[in-house]
């Protein structure tokens, strides 16, 4: 992650009370949000998509912690074009 991105983690963990270490992100799961915004965006035709279907598909993925992000992400914006 970028140093911006580790201060937010850090500060989201204060804010709740956990170490930072319980937030980490793979640079897979990186990858898998990225593209999901990119598709948002440009699918949607309006940039403002992006954050908000990343903050539901985070929703959905707080809820149910078994489901597999890509898959998630795949619900969102179909197959990818490798698959």
């Amino acid at each position: 992650m970028n140093e911006w991105l580790d201060r937010a983690r850090e500060s989201l963990a204060a804010e709740v009370g956990d170490p930072p270490s319980s937030i980490q992100i793979s640079e897979a799961d990186v990858a898998e949000i990225l593209d999901l915004a990119r598709v948002a965006a440009h699918e949607s035709g309006e940039r403002p998509t992006a954050p908000i279907v990343s903050y539901l598909v985070g929703v959905v993925r707080g809820r149910h912690p078994e489901a597999d992000l890509t898959d998630l992400v795949r619900a969102v914006t179909g197959p990818s074009p490798e698959a």
